[in-house]
């Protein structure tokens, strides 16, 4: 049973403890000891979330370890572009095609990096970097709150095979009225090209 950390870093109100939380419940679901830790910040008033998501067959510790992160799933581009030194030469990113602009952007005290200054940024690190336009997905779906689900798909697919576990674990902590549309999340996020 090989390790797998995941490093999800995203703004608050983007869904990322949901998805967290889930891909907590999807190692266990598959059998592995699995750690989680947040970090909220000032999440509420859409502050910056980070959570470590580990698996294996015995995790001491919930932290990610810096160049360990098989995953690093950015909600935002520049959240996304704010851990690569979690990084290694072999860990995927799958980061949100979208924009955020942080207080200081909006106070005109600071400007938001270019696209390919962010992608260089990771692209410094691993050569696998995967963008995904996962908010105009979930939007087209009826909620752009539905990002994060999205993005598991994304990385379910990446992984490799056991969709039903994901699926199950998706039915256990969804609202049954947004299962549906969770679901159709899920699937689209599978479906996008590596």
């Amino acid at each position: 049973m090989k390790k797998v950390d995941f490093l999800m870093a995203g703004v608050g109100g983007q869904g990322t403890i949901l998805a967290s939380n889930i891909l907590a419940a999807v190692g266990l679901e598959l059998g592995y000891d699995v750690k989680k830790a947040e970090v909220h910040g000032m999440a509420q008033r859409g502050g910056a979330v980070e959570s470590h998501v580990r698996w294996g067959e015995t995790v001491n510790s919930p932290l990610v370890e810096q160049g360990a992160a098989d995953y690093l799933i950015g909600f935002e581009m520049l959240e996304g572009a704010r851990w690569p030194h979690f990084l290694g030469r072999d860990s995927v990113a799958v980061v949100n095609n979208y924009r955020i602009n942080p207080p200081a952007v909006n106070l005109g005290k600071a400007e938001y990096p270019q696209v390919k200054d962010i992608e260089s940024m990771i692209k410094g690190v691993t050569d696998h970097l995967m963008w995904v336009d996962a908010t105009s997905i979930a939007a087209d779906l009826g909620n752009p709150a539905m990002v994060g689900v999205v993005l598991l798909g994304v990385v379910s697919s990446q992984l490799g095979g056991e969709e039903d576990a994901w699926l199950k674990v998706i039915e256990s902590m969804v609202p049954a009225k947004f299962l549906e549309l969770n679901k159709k999340a899920f699937q689209a996020g599978r479906e996008q090209k590596k």
